[in-house]
Formats: C-alpha cells, sequence, structure tokens
C-alpha cells in the first residue's frame, strides 16, 4: 500500500509558506505522494461544504509543490473533464510532468456542482461519452509525434505537441466516478480509479471489481490498475479513517485487503484544520502532528 498525503490547498491554511513547509516535511517522512483538487466557483446560495469556499488552483499548487520536492509523485484529484479543454490541459499536464521530473499523476472527474457548469458556460450533457474523447485527445497528443483527431465533442487537427510528458507512457491517467457504468470505464480507458471524498469505503471492494472488470473486459490486465482512496480523515460523522493512529492504521490495513493500492490522507476536510474561519497556525500544527504521527511504517 502506498501512502500519500493531501497538500493545504483549501481554508486558512492554503497559504504559500504552509504548502511549501507540508510538501518538504511529507517528502522527507517517506510518504509517496501529494494530492490537490479541483473547486472553481461557488454560488452565492449554494450549500456546500465550508472547505469548498476557498481553494487553489491544483495545477499552480502542483507546480508550487514541484518546485520544492525532489522524489515524490505529484497528483490532482480531480479536474472536471467539461470544464476545461483537453488540448490545454494536455500541454499544461505535460509542461508539468517535465519540469517535476516525471511525477504527475492526472485524475479526471466528469463534475457536479450546477454553479461551476454555469458559471463556465459547460454542458452537463453525454459526460461518459465526452470523457473517452477527452482521455483520446491526452494520449494522442503525449504519445504521437503527429496527433489528430476527429470525435463528436474535440477536433484536433494534425499536428505536434512539444514537449511530451517526461514519463515515458505518458502522464498516468485516473479516472472518478461511483456509478457502475463510471467504475468500469476507469478500469477500461484509464490507468485507475480514484475514489471521492464522501465515498462510502465500507463497500469499495464491490467498486473496485466494477474497476477491474472494465479492465478485463478491454482486455487488460486488472491486477495492473491502479485504485486510489482519498483518505477523509477525521470527517465529521464518520468513524473510519478516525480516532487514534492505530485505529486510523488498522483501517488502512482493511483497505488494503479490499483492493486498494495507494491511500492519500487527505486533511482538507478536516474542521480543525481546513476550516475557512480557522487560525492558521493552529491548523497547520494539528496538520504537522497528523503527517508525523502517521507517517508510513518502516521510518522514523
Amino acid at each position: 500500500m502506498r501512502i500519500g498525503f493531501g497538500l493545504p490547498v483549501s481554508g486558512t491554511w492554503a497559504t504559500p509558506e504552509r504548502l511549501g513547509r507540508v510538501a518538504v516535511a511529507a517528502e522527507h517522512q517517506g510518504y509517496d505522494s501529494l494530492w490537490s483538487f479541483q473547486r472553481l466557483f461557488v454560488g452565492e446560495d449554494q450549500q456546500v461544504d465550508p472547505v469548498y469556499r476557498s481553494v487553489l488552483d491544483p495545477v499552480v499548487a502542483l507546480a508550487f509543490a514541484a518546485a520544492r520536492t525532489q522524489t515524490v509523485r505529484l497528483g490532482v484529484a480531480v479536474i472536471n473533464v467539461p470544464f476545461v479543454h483537453p488540448v490545454y490541459l494536455a500541454k499544461q499536464i505535460a509542461s508539468l510532468d517535465v519540469l517535476s521530473g516525471g511525477r504527475i499523476d492526472l485524475g479526471l472527474g466528469t463534475g457536479w456542482s450546477d454553479a461551476e457548469f454555469t458559471a463556465v458556460g459547460a454542458s452537463a450533457e453525454r459526460r461518459p461519452a465526452r470523457t473517452r474523447e477527452f482521455v483520446s485527445v491526452l494520449r494522442t497528443l503525449w504519445r504521437d509525434d503527429v496527433s489528430a483527431f476527429d470525435g463528436e465533442f474535440y477536433t484536433v487537427p494534425a499536428g505536434r505537441m512539444h514537449p511530451k510528458p517526461a514519463q515515458e507512457d505518458g502522464v498516468p491517467i485516473l479516472l472518478g466516478g461511483t456509478v457502475p457504468a463510471a467504475l468500469r470505464r476507469a478500469g477500461e480507458i484509464a490507468d485507475g480509479w480514484v475514489s471521492r471524498s464522501a465515498h462510502d469505503l465500507s463497500t469499495i471492494a464491490q467498486d473496485i471489481d466494477l474497476v477491474r472488470a472494465g479492465a478485463e473486459k478491454a482486455g487488460r490486465d486488472p491486477d495492473d490498475v491502479r485504485i486510489v482512496c482519498r483518505g477523509s480523515l477525521f470527517r465529521p460523522g464518520r468513524d473510519f479513517l478516525s480516532g487514534s493512529w492505530e485505529k486510523i492504521r488498522e483501517d488502512v490495513a482493511w483497505l488494503a485487503t479490499q483492493g486498494v493500492t495507494e491511500i492519500f490522507y487527505d486533511l482538507n476536510f478536516d474542521p480543525t484544520v481546513a476550516g475557512p474561519d480557522l487560525d492558521p497556525e493552529a491548523a497547520e500544527a494539528r496538520a504537522m502532528d497528523i503527517l508525523h504521527n502517521l507517517t508510513p511504517r518502516g521510518l522514523s
């Protein structure tokens, strides 16, 4: 089981100094990855989790972390397909992969906030089909010397995009999603699946079976598909991934028996860390305490 850590990208603790300190500390303590997430816009009367009121751009946050680290992987869970164009995102992510030395993982989702769809002029229709094309455009731009794509949603004339990602096979793509069709699609066309913050982890084995079934149907080895769990620590109303350090470690060990290959501890949903009105120094102190006490085993 690989263990990662969520970067401070929301709330009062999302400052340049704290993001840098958390990134460096996590790498030093042996965490395998650092993660961000996307939230573009919140409607004036929209009822959402307070964590979404103030969120750094995920690609910019990862670039900032990349400049302060050397080996830890850097991921986003997730950027929503309807809100960006694949050609533009391909250039951004390839550039970030080059500058980070080949350390990027790209998570993609389909979006859920009506306010965000309206604000960016995006359509919520046909999102599964759009996602398939989106992934295909990314792959041709990252892989082929001369890329071209002619689809229902995207048209790319024959041409070249350089530089290519530093990773030989391109940047790994993870898909989010919770309904059976989305889970199977992750196994079919992506390098893996990433769970959402509010996912019911008690039934995650069933979800993983669907992801791997999608891979098998596509002629891929199901065991090669990455299963990344967003571990929202100390989330109100939940006992799982909460309590003592040993209890959390036991929960993580149980997830491994269910088929999870990676987890990242995300404190952006812990109201004592990422609340919009918290003392940022106290928030950082708690986050660093958690980071130290949940250090991957085998390290001091």
